[in-house]
């Protein structure tokens, strides 16, 4: 896309879906846990980054915008030669704030311009909280046995959170979830996110199953669906 950042709702096709959503349901054939992957566009405005970008875009303008027009133009007097200014005071705070909002337009538009300026820790605690909003959001946490996963793939930071249910996160460890984070970032990485989704799910559902087995009376408390959120 133009703009640098991939929308989730044109990143799979609709027999990628359907896969990803058959692996859900292959999933729950062996466990109790309830499984909700999630696709998100980005999870974070980062307002800062937008601002500071704004800020150099205007200095940069500021300082071409100078040696453009002042020019130093020579003026001769009884004393000698000196120099005058072509760009007054008003007209540079006017290119500055001009130049400001300019700046923070072309990071609206283009996301990917504010990237450097993002610092890691910010886009682990934005993805971390947006996973956390939207766990209680799609009503994860009311299963019955408190045995729901959430799986949140943000695409703007390149990051995996998983949230588990109370009972969940008594049994499975971060080193677990690490692996299956791992395995879908993978996939991404080599630009097949449809198996890098298939593979996650059906690696949460090895994990699960072992700790949280399929009862005989299981219900199926949450649709097998795979949430695309621009």
């Amino acid at each position: 896309m133009v703009t640098g950042m991939k929308k989730a709702t044109s990143l799979l096709t609709d027999d990628e879906i359907r896969s990803i959503e058959a692996a859900i349901a292959d999933v729950e054939k062996n466990t109790s846990a309830e499984v909700v992957p999630v696709i998100a566009s980005a999870s974070g405005r980062y307002d800062r980054a937008e601002d500071l970008f704004g800020l150099l875009f205007s200095l940069i303008v500021l300082g071409c915008t100078w040696g453009w027009i002042q020019g130093l133009a020579p003026v001769v007097d009884t004393w000698g030669a000196s120099t005058a200014s072509r760009l007054p005071m008003a007209a540079a705070l006017a290119v500055l704030a001009v130049s400001f909002f300019m700046g923070m337009a072309l990071t609206s538009h283009f996301p990917v311009l504010r990237l450097p300026l993002i610092t890691k820790r910010e886009m682990q605690e934005e993805v971390e909280r947006r996973a956390r909003e939207t766990f209680q959001r799609l009503k994860i946490r009311k299963t019955e046995d408190a045995t729901g996963v959430l799986i949140y793939v943000s695409l703007y930071e390149h990051m995996v959170h998983v949230v588990g249910d109370d009972t969940i996160n008594a049994k499975l460890t971060r080193e677990d979830w690490q692996t299956l984070c791992d395995t879908i970032i993978t996939g991404f990485r080599h630009g097949k996110p449809e198996e890098g989704m298939r593979k996650g799910i059906l690696r949460c559902g090895e994990l699960l199953a072992s700790h949280f087995p399929v009862a005989p009376d299981d219900a199926n408390e949450l649709v097998d669906t795979l949430y695309l959120i621009d």
